[in-house]
């Protein structure tokens, strides 16, 4: 519900108050972009800003109104009229108005002349009004050259001074009030400081009848086309008046208007709104992203899944989990196996086959990753003889990782700056997808070594030993014992130095021991799947970590303080474009 009273009029904000703000959050944002956006972009902007910081250094109390118009439409003699002297020259020569004239209702304060520098008009065109002139104090009333001129010279003023003054009154008479170069170039780019603006149909006195009416309604028409609001029932907008500056009819309606839009005093802040607004609108291209945008977290997932699969973690957890398989065989096995395995490796330490040692993480010599489908692992437990050549699926052995994992990183690198991008401006997008591809410079490097770590961990196998390993190791012993008892007492049985009759207890002793040996192997092999399974998806799980730490650091960190910084120029934006 609308509040009206003395508290509602504490909690309204003048436009100076609202504009502070606002020009703060366009000066920090410029700050921020200045890394980001090309001069030309920020270039308007950082005008707004000169041009308020100007104007809040001079006076507040007067208000400089600029009349302006085509050749022909009267606006010196409007300002004669409102003068109440002949201040600006008048002729049937065109152009008359060759430089600005001044006229200064100064009110008694200081600064007229400060705004007039600033503006450049010479101190010889300043006057003050006729002293029967009604008074209008603190107007700073100007008349420019006719923004039509044949002379460039003259055109070039208009537009400078367009700029800097706090108000127009825009000149227009029944023959060229539909003039495509007003409404082109002044009247649709300045649409947004309507409630700056007024427009004067000037001339009213040559036209018949109620033509003045029809032709007031069609400029309403066009100026509405312009999309310039109209200042009508209250609402705030540009002043439409019909008048003759020759007559004087509806001069006094102008005067009057005029003398109330100088004592509100807010004019200079209402124009730097409007300017704070059209700058703003230029930049929303580079500052508002086209729906939501950011780093989501499947994005991240998806990312991190590449990189695991481009420093193989995969195959060093299956190669993880047949090392610890392995580790279990010898720990498990006959103690004739443990010696049989215990040769081989001698006999490779000593100059044996070249590149059968290609068995697992902890048998390489040098720090590489694993990739899947490339070659073959060798069974330690096959024959020494076997063939040690490359399959084409279903194994795993160590390859250049470089070679091999650039392609995956780079593809991850674009992926994730391609999500993280998309919806973004295009300046904060391309920084975005700089910022990844710094990041991925020394990624294949980082993923390398990542990777030599988690190899060299596993190279010594299990940290901790299953004290199963211990009692099985012991019960292979035993077994072992028994095995080696029984054919020493089939052996004498053999000989006679044992009763006939106990070789059937012989028989049994040797065949538990010969049996139970492999079988118990068989049994430990069982019982360590799930184990091994648990190895090797940790040392997945640690060599995923380490590579979703390095893309972290090197890609996903950029990248996230690029959309930070983006952020924080959008909430500037928001602040500056009164959003």
């Amino acid at each position: 519900m609308r509040e009206y009273g003395p508290g509602a009029a504490r909690k309204r904000r003048s436009p100076a108050e609202r504009l502070r703000p606002r020009l703060d959050a366009l000066r920090e944002l410029i700050g921020l972009s200045r890394t980001r956006l090309d001069g030309a972009t920020l270039a308007e902007a950082g005008r707004v800003l000169d041009a308020a910081d100007e104007r809040y250094e001079l006076s507040g109390e007067h208000t400089v109104v600029a009349v302006a118009g085509a050749t022909g439409s009267g606006k010196s003699s409007l300002f004669n009229a409102l003068a109440g002297a002949d201040r600006s020259d008048v002729g049937a020569r065109r152009p008359t108005t060759a430089e600005p004239v001044a006229c200064v209702w100064s009110g008694g304060w200081p600064g007229a002349e400060a705004l007039l520098d600033r503006l450049g008009v010479s101190a010889r065109r300043r006057y003050a009004p006729a002293p029967g002139a009604a008074a209008l104090p603190g107007l700073v009333l100007l008349d420019l050259p006719d923004h039509d001129s044949a002379v460039v010279g003259h055109r070039e003023q208009v537009d400078r001074m367009l700029k800097l003054v706090d108000a127009v009154i825009w000149v227009v008479d029944p023959e060229k009030y539909a003039d495509a170069v007003l409404h082109e170039r002044y009247l649709r780019p300045l649409a947004g400081h309507a409630e700056v603006m007024f427009v004067v149909l000037n001339q009213v006195d040559r036209l018949p009848g109620d033509a003045a009416v029809q032709v007031v309604d069609d400029l309403r028409r066009l100026l509405d086309e312009d999309g310039l609001a109209l200042g009508e029932h209250g609402e705030p907008g540009a002043a439409v008046l019909a008048l003759s500056a020759a007559t004087g009819e509806g001069v006094g309606e102008l005067r009057e208007t005029l003398r109330q839009f100088v004592v509100e005093r807010g004019a200079a802040d209402r124009r730097l709104t409007a300017d704070v607004d059209a700058a703003a609108g230029r930049l929303w291209p580079a500052y508002v992203a086209d729906g939501r945008y950011g780093l989501t977290e499947p994005a991240r997932e998806e990312f991190e899944d590449w990189l695991a699969e481009a420093v193989g973690a995969g195959a060093m957890g299956s190669a993880a989990e047949r090392d610890w398989l392995r580790h279990a065989e010898r720990a498990c096995g006959t103690p004739w196996l443990r010696l049989r395995l215990r040769r081989r490796a001698g006999a490779r330490g000593r100059g044996g086959r070249p590149g059968s040692g290609r068995t697992s993480p902890g048998r390489t010599g040098a720090s590489r990753l694993w990739h899947r489908d490339a070659c073959t692992e060798v069974d330690v437990g096959a024959d020494a003889g076997a063939d040690d050549t490359c399959a084409t699926v279903g194994g795993w052995v160590p390859v250049d990782g470089r070679a091999t994992a650039r392609p995956l990183v780079e593809q991850a690198v674009r992926t994730v700056a391609g999500e993280a991008s998309e919806g973004l401006p295009g300046p904060w997008a391309q920084a975005v997808r700089e910022a990844a591809t710094r990041g991925a410079e020394g990624l294949p490097e980082a993923l390398d070594r990542a990777a030599a770590v988690s190899e060299g961990a596993l190279r010594a196998g299990p940290k901790v030993r299953p004290r199963w390993w211990s009692v099985t190791a012991v019960a292979q012993g035993l077994l072992t014992l028994l095995q080696v008892t029984g054919v020493l007492w089939l052996l004498a049985v053999a000989v006679g130095a044992a009763e006939t009759g106990e070789w059937l207890s012989a028989l049994l002793v040797t065949a538990i021991g010969t049996a139970g040996g492999p079988a118990l192997s068989w049994a430990c092999g069982v019982a360590g799947r799930g184990p091994a399974r648990r190895y090797g998806q940790e040392a997945e799980r640690r060599l995923r970590t380490a590579a979703a730490v390095c893309g972290r650091a090197a890609v996903l960190e950029p990248v996230a303080a690029e959309l930070l910084r983006y952020r924080e120029v959008r909430e500037q934006y928001a602040v500056a474009a009164g959003l």
